[in-house]
């Protein structure tokens, strides 16, 4: 009897899954601090701070400088194509420049020396306040709510975030400062970067489709042979990534009027993929595995299945949109599948859960997804503004064409702020 593919795979990750989660309980247990070497740097793994399908995301210190990091580590079992899929969260997270958007500090490929395959490490900034979802939690404990005016500000931060995906312009022409860096000694690796690969290269996964003409960003990857992909340029102990300043060259030019517009859409806004910065007021979008373009026609019912397994694989059922839960052939999905997660989260921050979460569907096993397909939800009792609420059920809205975009949700946002001062 042949075993399902899906079983092994499910296996796999809960053998990794247990290989992380033993690692840290060991160094509770033992009293001593896991070590990883990471591009010629140790860095030291004080806890763990989260974790989802193939990743674990952990508190790092570069033992040499002290600096503390949010280490993100995806495991990557199935070889080139699972690291590929990984790269493609370091290109979204390079790819996008806004105060609200989180900025990657760096990334490495290093062979798995307990497996097979391989691992992939991000470096982002650690925020100390958590996230909203963080936040919300903590509300739910201490019986308190956000005040209206500082929900409705980080709100209005997440939506800036939202809009600098949705409006995104790709640079074509490639910058000064790439080709200089790509002519000078040991500037690349040689017939691995961005820059020789073939538009199809980005675009041979439709689940997955790419902008062309985007900044490089700072790595190189090919295939499995590749053991290491970037280097840190060391400043006083900052950790920074090859191509940071391209990257922004980039995304200034991106900004030029004439540019094509390439609407990209996150596809997983949630409370629990919005940081709070250290001052406490400003948001900050992270978690890029499930970004794509945002525009997508399907043309047939295989392409339409496809699309409905990514949106499971990637998108949290609560806060999904009902489009991606019933994939039509003929339809275009776009970004607003973005608009309805925004609603979802603001009723979330609102009323510490989804609207799609009460009673009926988590205790008496009612379904989420035909409480989301039929958008049946309500206002609990609050002092919230009708403003608030409308604002709310502007966003949720079962046909994606009766929902506004991001910019019509910004103008809401900033009409419930003026109502409140």
């Amino acid at each position: 009897m042949s075993i399902p593919p899906q079983f092994l795979r499910t296996l796999e990750t809960l053998r990794d899954q247990a290989k992380d989660a033993v690692w840290a309980l060991s160094s509770c247990i033992c009293q001593q601090t896991p070590k990883i070497k990471i591009n010629g740097r140790t860095f030291q793994i004080i806890k763990v701070l989260g974790e989802g399908g193939f990743s674990f995301v952990y508190l790092a210190q570069d033992e040499h400088s002290g600096r503390q990091f949010a280490l993100k580590k995806i495991r990557c079992p199935t070889g080139a194509q699972g690291v590929k899929e990984a790269m493609r969260e370091v290109e979204a997270y390079r790819r996008f420049k806004h105060p609200n958007i989180i900025r990657i500090l760096d990334s490495a490929v290093v062979q798995d020396p307990e497996g097979d395959g391989q691992i992939v490490y991000l470096f982002l900034p650690l925020y100390k306040r958590g996230n909203l979802q963080d936040a919300i939690n903590a509300n739910v404990v201490n019986g308190r709510h956000f005040p209206e005016q500082d929900m409705v500000r980080l709100f209005r931060g997440t939506c800036l975030a939202v809009r600098a995906m949705h409006e995104y312009r790709p640079s074509t022409p490639r910058s000064a400062a790439a080709a200089k860096r790509e002519a000078a000694p040991g500037g690349s690796s040689s017939g691995n970067n961005k820059a020789n690969r073939t538009e199809d290269d980005d675009d041979d996964d439709e689940r997955f489709p790419q902008a062309e003409g985007d900044a490089e960003g700072g790595y190189s990857y090919d295939g499995p042979s590749v053991p290491l992909v970037t280097k840190h340029r060391v400043d006083e102990g900052d950790v920074v990534f090859d191509g940071d300043e391209e990257a922004a060259q980039g995304q200034e030019e991106a900004g030029k009027p004439g540019a094509e517009v390439v609407p990209y859409a996150h596809r997983d806004l949630k409370p629990g993929n919005i940081m709070i910065a250290d001052d406490g007021k400003t948001p900050i979008l992270m978690d890029f595995g499930s970004t794509m373009k945002a525009r997508i026609h399907i043309e047939n019912r295989s392409q339409a299945l496809l699309q409905q397994d990514v949106a499971a694989e990637q998108s949290t059922m609560a806060y999904r949109a009902p489009e991606l839960f019933d994939v039509k052939t003929g339809q275009t999905i776009d970004e607003k599948v973005d608009i309805w997660s925004l609603g979802c989260t603001l009723f979330a921050l609102a009323y510490s859960h989804s609207p799609f979460e009460n009673t009926q569907t988590t205790e008496q096993g009612g379904s989420i997804a035909m409480a989301v397909l039929n958008a049946q939800y309500k206002h609990p009792q609050s002092a919230y503004s009708q403003g608030l609420r409308d604002l709310i059920d502007t966003m949720l809205k079962v046909n994606p064409t009766d929902r506004p975009d991001i910019n019509g949700v910004i103008r809401m946002t900033d009409r419930v702020l003026q109502n409140l001062q």
